[in-house]
């Protein structure tokens, strides 16, 4: 592949990744330290959920360097941009703000009410 059409790809996986994660990692952050996002699918006898543990992961790419990422950061973004898009097609009916659908998309960097 050359050079050229592997970063316009690269631009487009970053383009898509800030459309789905519109959290800043601040917020994300301050939301993945509360008891709704630590609890939010989370099973009993598991520590953590993948959501919560997927968010962590995304808090640190919005704070990487560009040219810093590595191939399995990549490989994130392009999960993340998956699960979100995969969950907003599955949106309940009626008020979404205090449901665990939303807050499970929030671990993961998007908040369906912004």
């Amino acid at each position: 592949m050359s050079d050229m059409k592997q970063q316009d790809q690269h631009d487009a996986l970053f383009a898509d990744f800030a459309k789905a994660v519109n959290l800043p990692a601040g917020q994300l952050e301050r939301w993945l330290e509360t008891e709704r996002s630590r609890n939010v699918g989370r099973h009993k006898g598991q520590r953590e959920s993948h959501g919560h543990a997927a968010g962590r992961r995304i808090v640190k790419l919005l704070r990487t360097p560009r040219a810093d990422f590595t191939a399995d950061d990549l490989v994130h973004m392009r999960k993340a941009i998956h699960h979100i898009d995969r969950q907003l097609k599955r949106r309940p009916r009626g008020d979404i703000s205090e449901t665990d659908w939303r807050f499970a998309l929030m671990n993961w960097g998007h908040d369906p009410q912004r």
